[in-house]
């Protein structure tokens, strides 16, 4: 009994030890960037933002990699960990879901194929970017949580965007519903994707405005993103220079050589999260043994791949076992009602890589809308304003280019070549303006058909339908283009106003949402009348200054996640129900003050934080995971940049942003020293230039 023990033990330390080990014995390690000596300086400002000046662009992003380092090495291992599909040894089960999209689009074999299609210059950037993310981990050993990682090489750097950019359209939410075996359109619940939790609430506001519009008569542009404010796809605020002109102010993600908005001497453009339809969905007919699919009357071997994803419990890291399968038509799904095949924008391709730089490198107009046409970036919108007084709107999708007789909102049979597109359809088919008459252009996430204002706007009829534009609306959006229109001499302070507002529109969902609410019977429950008469007293505003708008804010979150998506509204008695419980339970009472629970929260940091869901000043998502049951903002305005030219040209900008450049370093004092002025809407000087950066710098030093 005593020896079968031991062997029972025995048996167990063994396993014990190959879940130990076993994940970086099987990884990978790749050869990194060839060797070369990268000539740049970094000047950190009073706030700890880092300016970037190379001889090169590629020695620009070398030292951009190290700057971010070192104030979040952590989040970019993840991003790494992500583009070689090792994330679940680093983060668990929630990890490995991310290491599953990797293998099921293809992503890691997109890069490496079509890596050469980049030009040598933006390899150059991508490898000089590695290059200094392998500097950083050479000389600090200490923080590397995951052996034979490093060194990085260019390919990694190019899957991160191939990997996530199709997650900002919606591509989570289909491959989350097919996996589920749930018809289309989608009913995902939060999970883990590339680019975070709850990617469909990602939003941003986003106002040019022409000099003819403005009182000072300068060309402005406000960028006004809304991501998360921890993570992937928390935004980290940089400039850079570089003898080769990569001069660019703005921010990026982490894993990105270069900055993806903000603003270089001539121009400028930020984004906002569009949702144009972008993915199809085919069922195949597959054989009995279900490893053939028919195709135009052929049967052809669906692709199988088996992957084992590591995944950490504990101490231990263990494989599991999954297969992914892909056909002619894209990555396939097999669930409980057949296989499935999905084919998305940007399939397949890097091009977003070279559009993102030629993007940073424009000089004018022309420059930059040649860029644009590029096709690289498969969905967001873009608003660009620049010295010479032009402001323009751009719709941009990699639109699929589809053929005529098929339902693509719906499922489409994968038995024949006549619904399987072969896009994108040419820049020209873009919805956009330039120059409006009504001197000014806005996107806050709603459809592109409200951006200029009355007589300035374009028509859906002079778009295919085929397109699949959205056609949703928000309250920002309506706000804007309202508090725009009617001002034909906009102050500065005033357009600051603007971005800052805090008002609901009575003609947005929300109005149609209080109706409902408004509406019930509840004469039997005495407790839900009160709220019910809390919010009918509402102002229509969360600035903090009305008893209801704190319970008012808990009824739009919990109707914001469907009127995103377009699913139908719940049930108004329960949601209702559920707001005041929650509230009664956290908080004793149905009208604390919002000042008091909704908070911006970092150490030891504690601030009111005001705004709204939907509203222009936006608090989009709470953590209500407080010991003291209040709720800390998680979501919402993120970086802000004022960007402006005079009739000279001249340059000024400005920016803010939640927290402070030191991004996970709490022992730094830019931890959380952005915090106080952001809570105030206020903003810090952005030393665009490089003589600038240095009379100001606080430190000044080569990586």
């Amino acid at each position: 009994m005593r020896r079968w023990l031991l062997g029972i033990s025995g048996v167990i330390a063994v396993v014990a030890f190959a879940a130990l080990v076993w994940e970086p014995l099987v990884a990978t390690e790749y050869a990194a960037p060839s060797p070369r000596k990268y000539d740049v300086e970094i000047a950190r400002d009073s706030y700890g933002v880092p300016h970037i000046n190379g001889k090169t662009d590629a020695d620009t992003a070398y030292g951009l990699a190290f700057a971010h380092a070192e104030d979040d090495f952590s989040t970019i291992e993840d991003v790494v960990a992500m583009t070689r599909g090792r994330y679940g040894a680093l983060a668990g089960s929630d990890g490995a879901k991310v290491d599953y999209v990797l293998h099921f689009l293809g992503a890691r074999e997109t890069a490496e194929r079509r890596y050469t299609e980049l030009s040598p210059a933006v390899r150059a950037v991508a490898e000089g970017y590695a290059s200094g993310l392998n500097h950083y981990a050479k000389t600090h050993p200490d923080e590397v949580r995951l052996s034979k990682l490093f060194p990085v090489t260019g390919q990694d750097i190019v899957t991160g965007f191939v990997l996530r950019a199709p997650f900002f359209y919606g591509l989570d939410s289909v491959i989350g519903a097919l996996a589920e075996g749930k018809p289309q359109p989608r009913e995902s619940a939060a999970r883990m994707t590339p680019i975070g939790r709850d990617p469909e609430m990602n939003g941003s506001n986003a106002f040019a405005i022409a000099p003819e519009r403005m009182a000072d008569g300068k060309t402005w542009l406000i960028s006004n993103s809304h991501q998360p404010y921890e993570g992937q796809v928390a935004w980290y605020e940089a400039v850079t220079h570089s003898g080769e002109g990569l001069d660019m102010a703005g921010a990026l993600f982490p894993g990105s050589p270069f900055v993806l908005l903000g603003h270089n001497r001539n121009l400028g453009w930020t984004n906002t999260v569009n949702r144009p339809d972008l993915v199809d969905v085919y069922k195949l007919v597959l054989n009995e043994a279900g490893d053939k699919y028919r195709f135009d009357g052929k049967w052809i071997t669906l692709q199988t791949k088996r992957i084992w994803l590591p995944v950490k419990f504990g101490p231990f890291t263990l494989p599991v076992p999954q297969t992914v399968y892909r056909s002619i038509h894209g990555p396939v799904i097999k669930n409980k009602n057949g296989a499935f095949a999905v084919r998305y924008a940007g399939i397949d391709s890097v091009k977003a890589v070279e559009q993102y730089y030629r993007n940073t490198k424009a000089k004018d107009w022309a420059e930059w809308s040649k860029s644009m046409a590029i096709g690289g970036i498969p969905a967001t919108n873009f608003v660009y304003a620049d010295k010479t007084g032009r402001v323009a709107y751009i719709y941009n999708a990699l639109f699929p280019d589809r053929k005529p007789g098929f339902d693509y909102t719906g499922e489409l049979p994968g038995d024949t070549s006549a619904a399987l597109w072969n896009g994108p359809v040419g820049f020209d088919r873009y919805p956009k303006i330039v120059d409006p008459a009504s001197g000014f252009v806005q996107n806050a996430n709603n459809n592109p058909f409200l951006a200029a204002g009355p007589g300035s706007e374009m028509k859906p009829s002079d778009y295919s339908p085929y397109l699949g534009i959205e056609r949703g609306m928000t309250n920002r959006g309506l706000r804007a283009t309202e508090l725009l229109a009617a001002d034909t001499s906009i102050t500065p302070e005033e357009l600051l106003a603007i971005k800052m507002d805090t008002v609901y529109s009575k003609q947005s969902w929300v109005g149609a949402w209080m109706a409902a609410f408004a509406a019930l019977d509840l004469k039997d429950d005495p407790e839900l009348q009160k709220a019910q008469k809390l919010l009918a007293g509402w102002d229509w505003s969360s600035d903090g200054n009305g008893a209801a708008d704190a319970f008012a804010e808990r009824i739009i979150r919990l109707g914001a996640r469907a009127n995103w998506r377009g699913d139908p509204m719940p049930d108004a008695r329960k949601t209702l129900k559920e707001a005041v419980d929650e509230f009664q339970l956290r908080f004793g009472r149905i009208d604390p003050p919002l000042a008091d629970i909704q908070r911006l929260r970092r150490g030891a940091v504690d601030m009111a934080m005001l705004g709204g869901t939907d509203a222009l000043r936006a608090t989009t998502m709470w953590d209500p995971d407080q010991a003291d049951k209040k709720a800390r903002v998680r979501h919402g305005d993120s970086f802000i940049m004022l960007v402006r030219w005079d009739k000279n040209g001249t340059l000024k900008s400005e920016s803010i942003q939640p927290y402070g450049a030191a991004t996970t370093r709490p022992e730094s004092s830019h931890y959380t020293d952005q915090m106080k002025l952001f809570v105030a809407g206020k903003y810090k000087p952005v030393h665009f230039e490089w003589a600038d950066a240095v009379k100001n710098a606080k430190r000044r030093y080569r990586p």
